[in-house]
């Protein structure tokens, strides 16, 4: 896991990829469901380091591992007869002189190479990882749920998460969950034209792109990793964390009911 580890390196708490399995269905043949978390337990920008200002709601950027985690939980507390896999990579984002650098080229799970532009692009890389992890285990559809862009607070504020998918069925039978369980989503596109933007001169990729179009290029570079596994992807950073009393004030545990409504369907 080059990925995860070489984003771990500027801490001086090591790295965790926690695997959590409900057997629900022991004596299925069916495909078990994964679902992925990230776990940025801090997240300071790395080298790229953040304003303090930007610093002081990152101890919530685990905020998609901490969902994963309570919807397996309430997954095991419903006793669903079914397969369910939950993975969070958690790591801490610090720098030092460990630290990942700018430049630096890292090997990622699957095997690609992944040049790093900007170490405050840290959650895509473990994410990277995770997904490469989670196709392995062949699964029947994978679900990610992260804070993993600015650019999509910017495009749909703090109501509703961005929403990504490489599969209609599953994109809808996602739609259909968070309809019952009252959590807002949005679908933005996954076009291949938008994959130069992650092409890279000395590596199979990069971890940024452009200026423009921020939270589909982190889509786009997470679809490396997914390849033909049916998969959402959950760009929760503007709905993870509320600042004002919308019912919750601080961490909001956006996606644990479409999560367990999704998988009980």
């Amino acid at each position: 896991m080059g990925a995860v580890l070489a984003v771990a390196r500027g801490s001086d708490e090591p790295a965790r990829f926690i695997v959590l399995r409900h057997r629900g269905a022991p004596e299925s043949d069916a495909k078990p469901i994964v679902l992925v978390g990230k776990g940025v337990t801090f997240d300071s920008g790395g080298l790229s380091l953040k304003s303090p200002k930007s610093m002081e709601r990152m101890k919530s950027d685990k905020a998609g591992g901490c969902v994963v985690l309570a919807a397996m939980q309430a997954i095991a507390q419903l006793q669903l007869k079914k397969n369910i896999v939950g993975l969070i990579p958690a790591v801490e984002n610090l720098p030092s002189g460990r630290a990942l650098r700018p430049g630096d080229v890292v090997r990622s799970m699957s095997g690609k190479t992944i040049e790093v532009l900007n170490t405050d692009a840290e959650g895509r890389l473990i994410l990277a990882d995770a997904l490469c992890y989670g196709r392995q285990l062949e699964p029947e559809y994978m679900v990610d749920l992260a804070t993993l862009t600015g650019a999509c607070v910017i495009a749909l504020g703090d109501l509703r998460a961005g929403l990504f998918s490489n599969h209609e069925e599953i994109c809808q039978k996602l739609l259909q969950a968070s309809e019952r369980s009252g959590e807002k989503f949005w679908r933005l596109p996954l076009d291949d034209e938008y994959r130069k933007e992650i092409e890279s001169s000395i590596a199979d990729i990069k971890n940024v792109g452009g200026r423009f179009g921020g939270a589909i290029i982190a889509a786009k570079f997470l679809e490396e990793f997914v390849e033909d596994v049916p998969w959402c992807h959950l760009d929760i950073a503007g709905v993870g964390l509320s600042k004002e009393n919308q019912g919750l004030k601080g961490p909001t545990g956006f996606g644990v009911r479409t999560l367990v409504e999704m998988v009980s369907s």
